[in-house]
């Protein structure tokens, strides 16, 4: 039972995997110039920019740089998602990834507009909400182990989260690597932990 659980991916998680890859498809494969139209219309730009919409702090989660960018968001979607999805229930689950990718992309154009950052440039990606759901993992299980790749070491979720925490926002602050959202991470998180201490408090999930 617990390996047919570990195998198998309840529906949110199957259909937000799904409709990225379609995204991307749709990206890459469309003819006349259709792709760039779609990362104009639903990639989030910086307030100011001629092409920002409000909607754009939903869509542009949805879509990716490259099949590498969908990639690992979508492996970390799959591999924390599932877990979360069965103890949150789907629609729970649903409205928190959704927080966490709204919430990474208005702190992303917090600090843009601050900053005066660029309004040619678009943000895309589920990178917020996947950190969002990191902070999730971390909160719900903070002593079970996480193995990473690169380097090939194991870390008790809590201590990776934060190590990955600060390490995006000494990039961010930095201004390191800046074709990387940062801010929109740490958004992700922010407001998922919010969310979170708010279900505690309503007696809705405990940890």
């Amino acid at each position: 039972m617990a390996l047919n659980r570990f195998l198998s991916t309840p529906p949110v998680v199957t259909n937000l995997v799904i409709v990225n890859v379609l995204f991307l498809m749709a990206e890459r494969m469309l003819p006349y110039g259709i792709g760039d139209k779609i990362v104009e219309h639903l990639a989030l730009f910086n307030i100011g920019s001629p092409w920002f919409h409000s909607y754009q702090v939903v869509t542009y989660m949805f879509l990716h740089a490259n099949f590498s960018h969908l990639f690992f968001n979508m492996f970390a979607l799959w591999m924390f998602g599932r877990s979360l999805e069965y103890e949150l229930g789907s629609k729970r689950f649903l409205i928190y990834y959704m927080v966490c990718g709204i919430g990474a992309a208005l702190l992303q154009l917090l600090v843009g507009w601050l900053e005066g950052g660029p309004l040619n440039v678009p943000t895309v990606g589920a990178s917020g909400a996947v950190f969002g759901l990191l902070l999730a993992f971390a909160m719900l299980h903070p002593n079970d182990v996480i193995m990473l790749l690169f380097p090939p070491i194991a870390l008790k979720a809590k201590y990776f989260v934060i190590i990955y925490g600060v390490i995006e926002l000494l990039l961010g602050v930095s201004g390191s690597m800046d074709n990387v959202a940062h801010f929109a991470h740490l958004g992700g998180m922010l407001w998922g932990f919010l969310l979170l201490l708010y279900w505690r408090k309503r007696g809705k999930i405990y940890y």
